[in-house]
């Protein structure tokens, strides 16, 4: 498909520089039965049934920015996808003044070889040293804030908590997986009391999903790999969801492509271990998922093309049409969406 099909006009100030609060007090726009429908995510409760699971996504984001030099060069790194226990492919700012073997030093004692360049221009970095690589990155990084944010304020303390869903525990996404940003201990409280239940499995979100579709069409797109994981018994209580008559409910894009990675043609889910690098666009066959909690996405970005494959681009071109003008803010920290397409 062509992917300015995708493209829709967003004014500046819809875009959210801080996140709701409390956070449960977003807006959020229902997209249900040929209609829609204003609400806040607290109402969440309401709006699911019985029966229904919400699927987390329980990585953490972490400090996976780096600012370091070589010789002379300043040096700019974000980090994307880990390689090893020492490696991980990251973006570089000023890479054409890297060379195959270059050190960098990133400061606070944290130091890194650029081993290999890939053919999108990503880097291999090796950290030096015997710590966990987790422990140099506290000292030395910062949250990888997305840049239509970080473009129009600096990173600061806040960001260390509003960045982190309630979920995150397993360490390695340089991304957020926004959609659970909405969620606090109130509102899954009153999700159990409605007989609402929750899993969560991890994917490890990377730099990547920032990245433009500099495509004409969408079959030319090459999408970045991440790593994910969902264990059997996981897999077993989520196809016993379906199996009971309950809908799954993907939180966040992020929880929805390993959903559908790890299901086959007869619909049923299965473990998972391993990459995804799943692009989802209009035709797709969803297999795992009956509904989607996510945020407002960009223009022409694989994630708008996602939502418009689950309800149809002229719905969401209506829904997003109908959020600008009554104000809905926009991307990561911005308001959220339930989606839930008819049967």
């Amino acid at each position: 498909m062509r992917v300015d099909l995708f493209d829709f006009d967003l004014p500046a100030e819809a875009i959210a520089l801080r996140p709701a609060s409390p956070r449960d007090s977003a807006r959020m726009l229902v997209v249900a039965d040929g209609a829609m429908a204003d609400h806040v995510v607290s109402d969440l409760p309401a709006l699911l049934r019985a029966g229904d699971c919400l699927v987390f996504n329980d990585t953490r984001v972490i400090p996976a920015q780096l600012e370091g030099r070589r010789g002379d060069a300043k040096i700019g790194a974000t980090l994307h996808k880990r390689e090893g226990p020492r490696d991980w492919r990251a973006f570089v700012r000023n890479g054409r003044r890297l060379r195959a073997g270059d050190r960098i030093e990133f400061g606070a004692g944290v130091t890194a070889v650029a081993t290999g360049r890939e053919e999108d221009g990503s880097w291999l970095l090796g950290f030096a040293g015997d710590e966990p690589v987790e422990l140099l990155l506290d000292r030395a990084g910062r949250m990888p804030l997305p840049p239509y944010i970080a473009a129009r304020r600096p990173t600061d303390a806040r960001d260390a908590d509003d960045y982190q869903t309630m979920f995150a525990d397993q360490p390695g996404a340089v991304a957020a997986p926004t959609a659970a940003l909405h969620f606090t201990p109130a509102l899954m409280a009153s999700l159990a009391a409605a007989g609402i239940a929750h899993e969560t499995l991890t994917l490890h979100v990377g730099a990547g999903t920032f990245l433009p579709v500099k495509a004409d069409d969408t079959a030319d797109h090459r999408m970045h790999a991440e790593w994910g994981r969902i264990d059997p018994a996981t897999a077993d209580r989520l196809n016993a969801v379906r199996g009971g008559g309950g809908r799954l409910i993907a939180v966040g894009t992020t929880s929805l492509r390993l959903l559908e990675s790890a299901t086959g043609e007869d619909g049923v889910i299965r473990p998972f271990d391993g990459d995804t690098s799943i692009f989802i666009t209009p035709g797709y066959r969803f297999r795992a998922i009956d509904g989607l909690v996510t945020n407002f996405h960009l223009p022409k970005s694989t994630l708008f093309m996602l939502v418009s494959a689950l309800m149809g681009l002229e719905t969401m071109q209506a829904a997003y049409a109908h959020a600008i003008a009554r104000g809905y803010r926009f991307y990561s920290y911005g308001d959220s969406s339930l989606l839930l397409p008819q049967g």
